[in-house]
């Protein structure tokens, strides 16, 4: 899928309750790089806002408050990293489940995301790890972005769909605590 473009999940797959978002990266040889690269998941409101700073499911905060959202321990098929969501477990006031990219602080520090060779997302139904839907090449994109929100699940309506955003950020993961409204 190319990047603003989206899917209806729930409705062209009836019975979906869970998902799993995948991300696979290749960073060549830039071992810095590979070894701070941070996976999460941001659970906004009806404001494209976190609800609090307990919404921002990350490698220091593996689960949402409602376990709705969390991490997997080992991510499978190829992917370098994975968050499972539990649709029907998501609270009301949650819209929309952004995934994000970055470069973690400090030892990441002078590396962009333009060094990456490539960076897809995906989402595979969480019932049989089958893949949903896979992004276009999103790496192609990058230069001096140290940040980037990959894609969202959202409601609409009764159903879940997922966009691929593609949406970098220059100012790294305070860029996209800026725009998601989390507390750093």
């Amino acid at each position: 899928m190319k990047r603003g473009a989206n899917v209806a999940l729930t409705r062209e797959i009836p019975g979906l309750t869970a998902l799993v978002l995948g991300i696979n990266w290749n960073a060549g040889g830039e071992r810095v790089l590979d070894d701070n690269l941070v996976f999460a998941a941001l659970l906004c409101g009806s404001d494209g806002r976190v609800r609090s700073d307990r919404d921002f499911v990350f490698f220091n905060q593996l689960a949402s408050p409602d376990g709705s959202v969390h991490e997997l321990e080992q991510a499978l098929d190829g992917d370098k990293e994975q968050i499972e969501v539990d649709l029907a477990a998501v609270p009301a006031d949650v819209d929309r489940i952004a995934v994000v990219l970055y470069i973690n602080d400090g030892p990441g520090q002078r590396r962009t995301l333009g060094q990456l060779r490539s960076c897809v997302v995906r989402v595979l139904n969480g019932a049989d790890n089958r893949e949903l839907v896979r992004s276009e090449e999103l790496a192609t994109a990058f230069s001096t972005e140290t940040a980037v929100a990959l894609g969202e699940v959202y409601r609409h309506d009764r159903d879940w769909k997922f966009r691929v955003l593609g949406q970098g950020y220059s100012k790294g993961v305070a860029g996209v605590a800026a725009d998601y409204g989390v507390p750093l």
